[in-house]
């Protein structure tokens, strides 16, 4: 029967990597793939039997082809820190790997909870990010990404049809906190393509991602939690150009006060 291999990236998730792992520990292989966490991660996912490999970040892009450069095996599945695979997901998974005429990469769909609920609806489910479950082989990324990576499939494509669970912020501080990381990130991959940021620009984005969230993608129907989201993407939109807009523009250099 074929083995599989599952990865996961962490950096500082000594308060979610326990779960995640504990949720795949039926994997031949669990890669743990590090860029040097200053908490206890490294120490919970050694005693929980993962390898742990180190990799500098230079971007999502380049992380995830090295972690998939570590692992051994034929397939591989791909589990974030604030990931949970579920007992039917993992069911689905090793019918999968089990068949001989199944495809080369899979979708797999996430059902979220925040502030309090599971959200149905705001683009959050059923939420597929780049192929989650794939052989050895048929996916790579664009190492020069570093967020929301490129990637190609060598292969065959489908839908699993079990989700897994996702709880990506602990609270709002966090929320906040990814959305400044990832505006930045953003920002810089804008500044690579050749963006010429404004302002304007800026504000456009934002509410276009707003009414995206909030109306299109019925975020009104989850409530608070939907608004929270629609705003959060506001806001990653927005700041992703304005911090572009205020570097191209020098805005953060002093210039003498006018006389008067």
């Amino acid at each position: 029967m074929a083995k599989l291999s599952a990865y996961i990236l962490t950096f500082n998730e000594e308060d979610k990597i326990r779960d995640a792992i504990a949720s795949i520990d039926w994997a031949d292989e669990i890669i743990v793939a590090d860029s040097f966490s200053t908490d206890k991660t490294l120490e919970i996912a050694a005693a929980m039997g993962a390898r742990v490999v180190q990799i500098p970040f230079e971007g999502f892009g380049k992380l995830r082809s090295q972690a998939i450069a570590a692992c051994s095996h034929e397939w591989i599945f791909s589990l974030d820190a604030d990931e949970r695979c579920t007992q039917a997901a993992r069911a689905e998974i090793q019918k999968i790997i089990a068949d001989p005429n199944a495809l080369d990469a899979y979708y797999v769909p996430r059902r979220n909870f925040f502030l309090g609920r599971w959200i149905k609806h705001s683009g959050w489910y059923p939420d597929y990010r780049q192929p989650q479950l794939f052989r050895q082989g048929a996916l790579s990324f664009t190492d020069a990404d570093e967020v929301h990576e490129g990637y190609t499939v060598h292969g065959r494509t489908g839908h699993m049809q079990q989700f897994i669970l996702q709880i990506p912020f602990k609270d709002l501080s966090q929320m906040v906190h990814k959305m400044q990381r990832y505006s930045s990130l953003g920002s810089n991959k804008l500044e690579r393509n050749g963006v010429d940021a404004t302002m304007g620009k800026a504000f456009l984005h934002g509410l276009g991602a707003f009414i995206r969230f909030y109306i299109f993608k019925r975020g009104f129907l989850d409530g608070w939690a939907g608004f929270v989201i629609a705003l959060g993407n506001f806001e990653g939109a927005f700041y992703r150009y304005a911090k572009l807009a205020e570097r191209q523009q020098g805005w953060n250099k002093p210039t003498p006060p006018p006389n008067g």
